[in-house]
């Protein structure tokens, strides 16, 4: 027979101890509770720790516990675990490692492996992790494999960045002196090529296996221009054979009746040469905004075509051209008659004016 533990607390009764173990969603603090209200209730150490499902001793330690912090003393207490074996300084440095890349020539790679951060890891700071433990950095610093999307090697970051910040600086600059006081509107354009050598996409299949998807080698194609206006989730686009100023033109004739009455577009642009070829007859209701060169990161319109793409044109084979016309119109058309969808691919913070 066990000893009687004694509960020094008088703040709380058995009763109240039971009323606070149906709150508790832990089970095991429910279990100590349940321990230490036997106890109030005159049970001996023994049958209490038992019908608990826990040992004499157990019992007496939660019990001082309890004496010494009430309930808040009866949860576990998770240690911290091994002390890091990098600093948050060499973290902070193995970070911007991988922000960077690694450079072919000194580095020997063209992409970071875990084996390679690894052995840069052990060069620099003297510290030899394992490979799992580099991957567990990689993790806790929030990196994960992306597929990349290309780049242009003449793209000039910097100049994107000046764009976006002077955006409205640049408006004010580029507006035409009929359009100034009128309500503006920002439309983003761009043309996207679909046709025979279709796109594949991902898919769900079964980890292991490579699924097969057709794919023509044909070469006939269409080009659906499309522009968006995100601030009105409104669209306008046409499927035409070809792309040069002539097709623009009549693109920008489609832009300008979707136009708000009394308002004024500010159409960004690529540096297409059909955007600014010297016959182009732009509408009145139009301004034009070139992008700076290489940067379709700035043109939103680059992920619409990226999203029907995806949903809607990739792993088809079409037999003939008038199938590929009417593909192209109906996915533009699922795109064009969802005003969420317009606004939630093409808003940008920085391209709003007011």
């Amino acid at each position: 027979m066990g000893g009687v533990i004694k509960i020094t607390r008088t703040d709380m009764s058995a009763k109240d101890l039971r009323r606070a173990a149906k709150r508790t969603k832990d089970g095991r603090v429910v279990r100590r509770l349940l321990a230490i209200a036997l106890v109030l209730d005159g049970v001996d150490r023994e049958t209490a720790a038992r019908s608990s499902g826990m040992d004499r001793q157990t019992l007496r330690d939660w019990a001082h516990r309890f004496n010494a912090e009430g309930i808040e003393g009866l949860s576990d207490r998770n240690g911290k675990g091994a002390k890091p074996r990098l600093s948050p300084k060499q973290q902070a440095q193995f970070v911007a490692w991988v922000e960077a890349g690694p450079d072919p020539v000194k580095d020997g790679v063209v992409r970071w492996r875990c084996v390679d951060l690894q052995a840069r890891v052990e060069e620099e700071f003297d510290v030899k992790l394992h490979v799992r433990t580099i991957g567990k950095y990689l993790t806790k610093h929030g990196f994960r494999r992306l597929s990349v999307r290309p780049e242009h090697p003449k793209t000039d970051r910097e100049a994107q960045q000046t764009f976006k910040k002077n955006f409205t600086s640049l408006v004010n600059d580029t507006l035409p002196e009929h359009a100034k006081g009128k309500p503006l509107e920002v439309w983003f354009q761009d043309e996207a090529r679909v046709g025979q050598q279709g796109t594949l996409t991902r898919k769900w299949a079964k980890r292991g296996t490579r699924p097969r998807a057709p794919r023509d080698i044909r070469f006939k194609w269409s080009y659906i221009f499309g522009a968006a206006c995100p601030a009105r989730g409104t669209a306008a686009g046409l499927v035409l054979p070809y792309v040069n100023a002539e097709a623009m033109g009549l693109h920008l004739d489609e832009i300008a009746k979707a136009v708000a009455p009394g308002s004024h577009a500010l159409l960004i642009v690529d540096g297409a040469g059909w955007h600014g070829a010297k016959c182009l007859q732009v509408p009145d209701k139009i301004t034009l905004v070139k992008l700076p060169p290489y940067s379709p990161e700035l043109n939103p319109m680059e992920n619409v075509w990226a999203y029907l793409r995806a949903n809607k044109l990739a792993i088809t084979v079409f037999d003939t051209y008038d199938e590929i016309l009417d593909k192209c119109a109906q996915a533009w058309n699922f795109f064009a008659n969802d005003p969420e969808r317009i606004s939630s691919i093409t808003d940008r913070e920085w391209a709003r004016v007011t």
